[in-house]
Formats: structure tokens, C-alpha cells, sequence
């Protein structure tokens, strides 16, 4: 039996505008109802994480989408300065890059990420990726409260 379900607020921290548009796409598509919310850069990130500037009246996300070479603040420095903060820590965070990279992974994975998913090149298999991603946060896992 599945845990119920929850609208959920997601923070995709996402440069390629190409990506941000097959993650919004995949989202309609698979009719998810969760609230897609996107941040173009790592400094655009953190402002909406800690609710500044034109993000003041941001919702705090359940869950952060997050790639890891963005321009001004990259995701491995978001992914650190998020798990170091007592408020922002529980948020999960599923980095979704292009790097296979060994040593980005181990590095995501001991700056405290919660998963880490190679963005597959092929379209259909990253709006796959992303709901399968959807389908276990919102489905499966128990997410903190709000």
C-alpha cells in the first residue's frame, strides 16, 4: 500500500533552459500535481531557499531538484550550504546532473544528498527519470512536515 499522496513544492535549480523545460514537461505530462518552482542559478537558489529579494513570499520546498554546474554559486556549494543549515537540512535533494563522474557523485554523496541521477541524454528516459523521482518522494517516501 502507498504512503497517500501530497501536493508537494519542488525547487528545480536548473541553468539549462532546455532541461528546465523537459522537467516541466515531464511534470505535465505525467500529470503531476506538484508545484514546480525554478531557480535559475546557485544565487537564485539560495535567495529562494532563505526567502529574499523577489522570493520573499517563497514557499519552503519539500523537495530540491539539483543540478550541479550552475553558474555563481555551483550545486556542490548550494548542496553544502543547505545540509549545513539547521533549518534548510531536512529538505531532501536529489542531484540531477549530466556528470557520471565518480568523484561527483562520492562528493554529493558526502555533502549529505539524499540521491544522485544522471540526467539521461534520450527524452523519454529523463521524463521517466523524473517522474520515477516524483513517484518516490511523493508516493513512497515520507517526507518531514511542513
Amino acid at each position: 500500500m502507498t504512503a497517500p499522496t501530497r501536493s508537494i513544492d519542488v525547487l528545480l535549480v536548473e541553468d539549462d533552459a532546455g532541461d528546465e523545460l523537459i522537467t516541466r514537461e515531464a511534470f505535465e505530462q505525467n500529470k503531476i500535481a506538484n508545484t514546480l518552482h525554478v531557480a535559475r542559478d546557485g544565487q537564485e537558489g539560495l535567495d529562494f531557499l532563505y526567502r529574499r529579494g523577489a522570493h520573499e513570499l517563497a514557499p519552503r520546498p519539500d523537495l530540491v531538484l539539483l543540478d550541479l554546474n550552475l553558474p555563481k554559486y555551483d550545486g556542490r556549494q548550494l548542496l553544502e550550504q543547505i545540509k549545513s543549515d539547521p533549518e534548510l537540512c531536512d529538505i531532501p535533494i536529489v542531484v540531477l546532473t549530466t556528470s557520471a563522474a565518480e568523484e561527483d557523485i562520492l562528493r554529493s554523496y558526502k555533502l549529505h544528498a539524499n540521491a544522485y541521477v544522471t540526467k539521461p541524454v534520450d527524452l523519454d528516459q529523463f521524463m521517466s527519470a523524473v517522474r520515477q523521482i516524483d513517484e518516490f518522494f511523493v508516493q513512497v517516501v515520507r517526507l518531514p512536515p511542513r
